[in-house]
């Protein structure tokens, strides 16, 4: 390994993937919600957060609206 390395040299590109970097934040779920999607996280072998993740972006990517109607 070189002592020194002359940084211009260097090829910087940009991150192709930094459009689809995740943010963490703090949300409040129900515990039942979060039963459901452990019990599907065991079912499908994947982490349940990325399953809301996955719910989620599929929600936005389709613009789905919420249909809230008190009966």
């Amino acid at each position: 390994m070189k002592k020194e390395y002359n940084i211009t040299e260097l090829n910087p590109r940009k991150n192709p993937y930094s459009n689809r970097l995740k943010k963490q934040v703090t949300i409040n779920i129900d515990a039942d919600t979060i039963g459901y999607f452990k019990a599907q996280s065991e079912k499908s072998g994947l982490p349940y957060q990325t399953l809301i993740n996955l719910y989620l972006a599929d929600c936005a990517s389709n613009h789905r609206k919420l249909d809230l109607s008190w009966n």
